[in-house]
């Protein structure tokens, strides 16, 4: 054997060496990939349920607002008559009763004053 064949084999056992050291690293991070894919997997299967359930409450509230917005609408509309409606007795009894409360006023003033006659002092 000569001095190229000695340092071919010794060149040989330290690349070996060197792909053992290097398998290592690489059969962990195989594992890890593993791992990772068990991982995406279950998040997955609980995910699904989890959306189900999120698109069914998000209809229900859809339907919800929807009949909230129909009260809105309906206790809108009832306040503007009730409005209108407060309007219309103050247009047709208001007048009246300021005519009457006029006149009911005017009457107590001659009656009440006609007794006794003070003259009014100017300021």
């Amino acid at each position: 054997m000569s001095g190229g064949d000695i340092a071919g084999l010794i060149a040989a056992g330290v690349f070996a060496v060197l792909v053992a050291l290097l398998a290592i690293p690489v059969l962990k991070l195989g594992k890890v990939f593993d791992e990772l894919r068990v991982t995406i997997r279950s998040v997955s299967e609980g995910t699904t349920p989890l959306i189900d359930e999120v698109t069914t409450t998000v209809s229900t509230t859809n339907s919800q607002l929807r009949k909230v917005d129909g009260i809105t609408n309906n206790v809108s509309d009832a306040s503007a008559n009730i409005s209108a409606l407060s309007s219309l007795v103050a247009a047709t009894l208001g007048a009246p009763l300021i005519k009457v409360a006029a006149f009911s006023y005017g009457v107590r003033s001659a009656f009440g004053g006609r007794g006794k006659h003070t003259p009014r002092r100017s300021k």
